[in-house]
């Protein structure tokens, strides 16, 4: 509980009080299903260990502000709960983008409510995270869950665990600017521990499936490149136009509604470039459901064909990979790993490898030496464990 501690004192140095407590989100890594959230199709993400916890407590002065403070960030930001209608979105870009996260959920979670901001308490936050930034492993969600969480409950706000999801979405399209889906803010909220999270993202339904990582004596390494990416620059605005383009040539509300079988009547009607975009999509979306079966049916050492082909249809569909992401997945499967892709966004972040316990130290140094001989910085490895959703913790 290094972290809590964390919060719990930055709390203190802050604002000179104790808080009434803290309260956590988990990042997530994505195991398939990438960019095929926002097309309304299925996902298969789960919660990790590393987590972003709050330090909270209500004010007591009759105040009705909200001020948010960071340890990654010397500010502190403040402002009056009736001014985040105003701020989000149109005047987004005057606070700086980490403070967006939070004030962005308070935003969203008083219009999901119905509450005005007289009916509810300001509120002091400190937040601390060990949550990798720029990994792919959605630090921003982690912010939201435990935002979301922390003030529900201080507001006494009845709202569910998906409608906090559909709240930290808001915060990030509306608040942040970044135009992703909801697959992050809902592993965040709904995690649980050994399992994954089969997600539909267009009617939100969800079913837990168990991994079975450590009965079958896997781990799940993450080989985080250190390459930076963020949401909110072109490249991701780009693809998801791209997505819409194909969806609106064929004729249906999004990709979800586009079969394999469709891609050949596709082919005569978008440039090639939308064309691939398209076909990642789809033939992702077809993954996602191939790996949910296998999983159950044959379990998790089945699903490491798929894992590649859903990297090899990121690098050259997508093309949302980078060099170091490439080589990251090539050197994992040349030294045994079961399956490897990136996973997150792309342009950067990290990849995942599935790999037998007995070759973990040899896939860690494979990958090691191979980014060495490419010249690129050394990478960050480590293993995740599917955990649970955001909780109080104290």
């Amino acid at each position: 509980m290094e972290t809590a501690a964390a919060a719990r004192a930055l709390f203190r140095e802050r604002f000179g009080a104790e808080p009434v407590g803290t309260w956590s989100a988990p990042g997530r890594v994505n195991l398939i299903g990438e960019h095929t959230d926002y097309n309304d199709g299925f996902v298969l993400p789960f919660a990790i260990q590393h987590r972003t916890h709050v330090a909270l407590a209500p004010r007591t002065d009759g105040v009705f502000r909200v001020r948010v403070a960071s340890t990654f960030d010397d500010a502190t930001v403040e402002i009056a709960l009736d001014q985040l209608d105003s701020l989000f979105p149109t005047r987004r870009d005057e606070v700086t983008e980490w403070a967006r996260y939070p004030l962005g959920v308070a935003w969203a979670v008083l219009a999901a409510s119905g509450k005005s901001p007289s009916d509810v308490t300001g509120a002091d936050l400190a937040f601390a995270s060990n949550v990798p930034v720029g990994a792919g492993l959605s630090s921003s969600a982690a912010i939201e869950g435990a935002t979301a969480v922390a003030l529900a409950e201080t507001w006494g706000v009845s709202l569910d665990r998906v409608s906090l999801a559909k709240a930290g979405r808001v915060a990030e399209n509306e608040a942040v600017g970044a135009p992703t889906g909801i697959m992050d803010q809902m592993a965040a909220l709904l995690g649980r521990a050994d399992a994954a999270i089969f997600l539909d993202c267009r009617s939100l339904e969800t079913e837990i499936v168990d991994l079975g990582f450590d009965a079958a004596g896997l781990e799940l390494l993450v080989i985080d490149t250190g390459v930076k990416h963020s949401h909110a620059t072109g490249g991701y605005g780009e693809r998801r136009a791209a997505c819409e383009r194909g969806a609106a040539a064929l004729g249906v509300p999004a990709l979800r509604d586009v079969t394999v079988a469709d891609l050949d009547r596709l082919a005569g009607l978008v440039d090639d470039v939308t064309f691939r975009r398209v076909r990642h999509v789809v033939t992702e979306n077809q993954r996602v459901l191939d790996t949910v079966r296998a999983l159950r049916e044959q379990g998790p050492t089945a699903i490491g064909d798929l894992l590649v082909a859903s990297h090899v249809s990121m690098r050259d569909d997508f093309e949302i990979s980078v060099p170091e992401l490439d080589t990251a997945v090539d050197a994992a499967l040349a030294a045994g790993a079961l399956g490897a892709r990136m996973t997150g966004g792309g342009f950067g972040g990290a990849a995942i490898a599935l790999v037998a316990r007995d070759r973990l130290q040899h896939v860690t140094d494979a990958a090691t030496a191979a980014f060495a001989a490419s010249g690129f910085t050394a990478p960050t490895i480590f293993t995740v464990t599917p955990s649970d959703g955001a909780s109080r913790d104290a």
